[in-house]
Formats: structure tokens, C-alpha cells, sequence
């Protein structure tokens, strides 16, 4: 199982060192970048998935690639 935390800075040192003292867990830290890139992922994924359900209107592809 993979899970991914977001810790205020002044807490995250000694969080990763309880979980890095468990040896079945391993640590990976992401850039503020990665994380985000991650965030905005997930949230299109969630999007298209209301599109797919009905929930929500898609646009036209069209009118998306004229706004870039």
C-alpha cells in the first residue's frame, strides 16, 4: 500500500524518522513540484471520471486546445 502525507515542514523530521525506524516501511520524499504535478493528476482523473459517469459535461476538445 502506497500513502501519501502532507505534514507541516516543522513536523515532517520526526515523523520520517519514526517511519524510517519501521522496517517494513519504506520513505520517499517528493519535491514541492512532484507533489503537486501528483495533486493535479489525481484531480483530472476524478474529473474524468464524473464525465464518464454523467455527472459532469466534457468540453470540446476544440474549444480547450483554442484556449491554449
Amino acid at each position: 500500500m502506497r500513502v501519501l502525507l502532507d505534514i507541516k515542514d516543522d513536523k515532517a523530521l520526526h515523523l520520517l524518522e519514526v517511519l524510517k525506524s519501521l522496517p517494513y516501511v519504506k520513505t520517499k520524499t517528493l519535491s514541492d513540484e512532484k507533489a503537486l504535478l501528483m495533486e493535479e493528476i489525481k484531480e483530472a482523473v476524478e474529473e474524468l471520471k464524473l464525465v464518464r459517469a454523467g455527472k459532469k459535461k466534457a468540453r470540446n476538445a476544440v474549444d480547450f486546445l483554442n484556449e491554449l
